[in-house]
C-alpha cells in the first residue's frame, strides 16, 4: 500500500506532464489534412473592438498567418512572444480571438503586446468550425491567392517555426513575388 501511495502522485505528475508537452509542441496538419490547398472559407466572425483594423480576407494582399488564441490559453502565451517577432520582421499575422472574453482578450494585448495586423472575434467558435480548428492555438499559412498552404495546431517555437513553417512561407512569398 504505501508503494501505492508513493507512486501514485509521480504517476499523476508524469501523466501531467506529458499531456502539457504535447499542448506545447502542437500537432502539425497531416499531408491529408481537408483543409491544406483548399481556399479559406468565408469565416463568421465578429468586429474585435473599437480601434482595432477588422480581419477580412478580401481586403488582404499576399501571404499571411491566421492565427486562432484566447487569453486564457497557455500555450497561446508561450508563442506570443514568437508571434511578436514575426510581426517585427515584417510577416502580416492575422488574429482570430477564439472563444474568448473581448475584455480578457483586451487585457492579455495590453499585457504582452500586439502582433496582430487585424483581429477579429469568434465567440461563438463557428468560424472554428469551418476551418476544423480543435482548439487554440492554432496557426494557418494563407498564400496570395487565398490557399491554405500550412496549418499548426498548437504553439509555434522558433523550432517549429524555422522547421516546418518558415519553409512553406518563404515559398509562398516567393510566389508572390513571382505573381506580381
Amino acid at each position: 500500500m504505501s508503494r501505492i501511495v508513493f507512486w501514485a502522485p509521480l504517476g499523476a505528475i508524469a501523466l501531467l506532464l506529458a499531456v502539457f508537452a504535447i499542448a506545447l509542441t502542437g500537432r502539425e496538419g497531416t499531408p491529408g489534412d481537408a483543409m491544406t490547398g483548399r481556399a479559406l472559407p468565408a469565416l463568421p466572425v465578429t468586429e474585435f473592438g473599437a480601434g482595432f483594423a477588422h480581419f477580412d480576407p478580401e481586403t488582404i494582399e499576399g501571404p499571411y498567418l491566421l492565427n486562432f488564441w484566447a487569453s486564457w490559453c497557455a500555450p497561446c502565451i508561450v508563442e506570443h512572444p514568437l508571434l511578436e517577432e514575426l510581426a517585427a520582421s515584417g510577416i502580416p499575422i492575422h488574429g482570430i480571438t477564439y472563444a474568448d472574453r473581448p475584455e480578457n482578450s483586451l487585457a492579455f494585448l495590453a499585457r504582452l503586446g500586439n502582433p496582430f495586423t487585424t483581429l477579429a472575434a469568434d465567440h461563438e467558435r463557428r468560424a472554428a468550425l469551418e476551418l476544423g480548428v480543435t482548439g487554440a492555438p492554432e496557426t494557418f499559412i494563407i498564400d496570395g491567392e487565398g490557399i491554405i498552404r500550412a496549418r499548426w495546431r498548437g504553439a509555434i517555437t522558433p523550432q517549429i517555426w524555422e522547421r516546418r513553417l518558415a519553409p512553406v512561407w518563404n515559398a509562398a512569398v516567393r510566389e508572390a513575388e513571382a505573381g506580381s
